[in-house]
Parts: C-alpha cells; sequence; structure tokens
C-alpha cells in the first residue's frame, strides 16, 4: 500500500511523469515550528541532476505545503504537501509499450494490476520517494526537538569499493561517531567521507555510465542520541521496523544491522556487548555489536546499519528479451536514467529513518504517559 506508519503516518501519492508527486502526513505534534525551508533542504539533496553521476533530468523539486500549517506552526492536523513534476518527458518511453524492462516492474505491475503507467517506472519509480523524503523531513525535526537525534548516512560502498565497515574497527566506529551530514555533502557528489576511496567509486560510476552500464552500491546510516526503549517487541522490533523501511525504498536487496553477517564469524565471548556505568551514570555497553537494539529495543547506543542498493535495472544497452505477447526482441532504452543510485539515495535511506523513529518514540511517549496515570509517582 502507499502508505506507511501508525502514529506518525505518512501516505505517497504520484508517478514518475504525472503531474505532481507528493504525500499526506498524519500525526504531527501541534504547536511545531514549520515551513518548506525546513524540508527543502532534503529534497534539494534528492533531486535528479545534481552531477554527473546522475540521471540528467532537471528538476527543482520544489515542494509546496498545501496544509496542516498556519504562521509557521503544525496545527495538529494532516500536512500536504506538493512537488510538481516540471521536466516530463514521457514519450522517452514509448519503447516499454512493447517490451517489459529486464529487472525493472513494467511487468509485475502489468499483471498485478491489468494496467500499467505508460511513462517511466510509475509508482516503482524513485520519484515516489519525494514524498518520503518530504515527510522524513518533518519527522527528523520532531526526533531534534525532542530527544536531539542525529540521523546521517553516507555511501560506504560502490561495486567493489568499499570504506572499512568491519564491526570490530575502531576507525569504523570513530566515524560512526563523529560523521556529519556537512562532511557527507562536502566529499562531492558521491558523499562518501572517505576521500581516496571516493575517487575510486567515482571512477567505477563514470565507467558504467560511459558503457551505458550501471553499478549498484551501499549505504550506511547511523543514528545518534536515541533513547532507551524504542521498538514493540516481538513482531515489530527496531531493527524489523528499520529493515522493512529500507527495503520498501527502489532498488534495495539487502539489510543488516550492527555485526550483521559477519557477527555469524565472531565467538558469542567476543560478539557480546559489555555493560558498564559511564561517568554521566549512565548505562552504556564497551562494545556494540548489537548495532544500538537488544531484544527488538534501542539500548541507547549508536544505531547502525548497512543497505544494499543493486545496478539500476535501466540502461541504454541493446538487451535481447521478450515483447510482452511472447515475441524475442531487442530492447534499448531511452530516457534520462542514474548509472549507480547510492548518492541521491542518502537523504531517502535518512528520510526512511525518521518516520521509523518518530512513530516508536510517540508510541513509547503514549506508554510513559499511561504508565504515569495507573501508577503514579
Amino acid at each position: 500500500m502507499s502508505t506507511f506508519g501508525t502514529y506518525f503516518r505518512v501516505t505517497t501519492y504520484g508517478e514518475s511523469h504525472c503531474k505532481s508527486v507528493g504525500c499526506i502526513v498524519d500525526g504531527v505534534p501541534p504547536g511545531m515550528a514549520l515551513t518548506e525551508d525546513d524540508i527543502q533542504p532534503q529534497l534539494s539533496r534528492r533531486r535528479p541532476g545534481q552531477s554527473k553521476l546522475s540521471t540528467p533530468r532537471s528538476e527543482a523539486d520544489a515542494v509546496e505545503i498545501q496544509s496542516g500549517t498556519e504562521f509557521g506552526k503544525t496545527l495538529g492536523t494532516s500536512i500536504g504537501m506538493i512537488v510538481r513534476n516540471k521536466d516530463q518527458r514521457p514519450h522517452d518511453y514509448s519503447e516499454t509499450d512493447v517490451y517489459p524492462r529486464p529487472s525493472h516492474a513494467d511487468y509485475t505491475y502489468l499483471t498485478k494490476y491489468g494496467i500499467k503507467a505508460s511513462s517511466g517506472g510509475g509508482r516503482s519509480s524513485a520519484r515516489e520517494t519525494i514524498g518520503r523524503v518530504a515527510a522524513g523531513a518533518i519527522a527528523e525535526k520532531f526526533l531534534k526537538l525532542a530527544n536531539g537525534v542525529e540521523i546521517v548516512a553516507f555511501v560506504s560502498g560502490v561495486g567493489s569499493v568499499a570504506v572499512d565497515r568491519d564491526p570490530t574497527s575502531k576507525k569504523f566506529h570513530e566515524l560512526l561517531s563523529t560523521v556529519t551530514r556537512e562532511q557527507v555533502d562536502q566529499a562531492g557528489p558521491i558523499r562518501c567521507p572517505d576521500p581516496e576511496v571516493a575517487d575510486k567509486m567515482v571512477k567505477i560510476i563514470e565507467d558504467h555510465r560511459d558503457s551505458k552500464d550501471s553499478i549498484g552500491g551501499v549505504v550506511t546510516c547511523v543514528v545518534r542520541n536515541l533513547p532507551v526503549g524504542l521498538g514493540e517487541p516481538v513482531f515489530d522490533k527496531l531493527e524489523a521496523l528499520l529493515a522493512h523501511a529500507m527495503l520498501s525504498i527502489p532498488a534495495t536487496k539487502g539489510f543488516e544491522i550492527g555485526s550483521g553477517f559477519a557477527g555469524t564469524s565472531i565467538s558469542g565471548s567476543e560478539h557480546n556487548d559489555p555493560f558498564y556505568v559511564d561517568d554521566n551514570g549512565r548505562f552504556r555497553t564497551s562494545t556494540n555489536y548489537s548495532g544500538g537494539i537488544q531484544g527488538g529495543i534501542s539500548n541507547g547506543e549508536n544505531i547502525y546499519f548497512n543497505v544494499a542498493f543493486k545496478s539500476p535495472a535501466t540502461i541504454s544497452q541493446q538487451q535481447q528479451t521478450s515483447s510482452y505477447d511472447g515475441v524475442a526482441g531487442v530492447l534499448e532504452a531511452r530516457g534520462r536514467h542514474d548509472p549507480n543510485v547510492v548518492p541521491r539515495a542518502i537523504p531517502i535511506v535518512e528520510a526512511m529513518t525518521a518516520l521509523v523513529l518518530a512513530d516508536t518514540l510517540l508510541l513509547q511517549k503514549a506508554r510513559e504517559a499511561s504508565m504515569s496515570i495507573v501508577n503514579p509517582k
């Protein structure tokens, strides 16, 4: 469906080449300062045409708040936001009326609904994520006000080139504790905070772009200053909600949190995170293989995870395939496409993270309020 969340809820709408895309956001607390200036920075980080590493489609992605605020304050009612599509070229996709693109959603959407958008990927297009990013910016502002929460994502891998993501590495955990969005954006169009690795990533993407091909990558995300207690066992564990959110993003193929798959090769005596009390009297863990979550509940340490993005399906190379009526043929896709999606996926990963955390924080606050009623101190 097109709705995500329970207490902090977003419903997105729009296709890749329709008149507009956007969202409705419910559950935003009333009285919070909010204008387009709070939302636009993340949309600008997501927009196409930012560099030669992304699609040349030119969209400003300027957001307009349509409802739910007055005089720069939220009313507590539904917030409607719209972004108008300006650079539409539906004629670029006429060949997909005959041939479904290999590994794209053309065939599955047509089979499921009996009809599909004739241009672009329709609802399967990454353009749908504009509504998520707009809603995520609101969620993130709420989290910052509520607990000083920081969410930072960065590109940690392209093809076979990657930064050090070893969960036992002190250098990796120092990066997670200190990296900022400013550092990520200042690292250039690839948004990798390791300059030496970033240059190699750029070269890989450029080589695939010049060959009319594509390549995949990995986004790493860290959450800092999250309070203890978020997450709902047993089916809505915090890592399960984050996995759901990340794997709903177009082109994602994998999710791992904390030590992830590397944790399978570490013995329990090494993998366990010992507790201690720091100088401020705070209960901490001396290591963080758990990734900030234990028993499905946040423990106050940094939450960190990796999201794998496949090589984009739409490429301009000739590909042997079949038409919808079963006749073998050759598809050479036109249009404007990303040779690699991870640099533009950064704000999308941050947005979906914020939506999950805002939803779980509101639920926990409701629980704490109800506890104070039945068990007043």
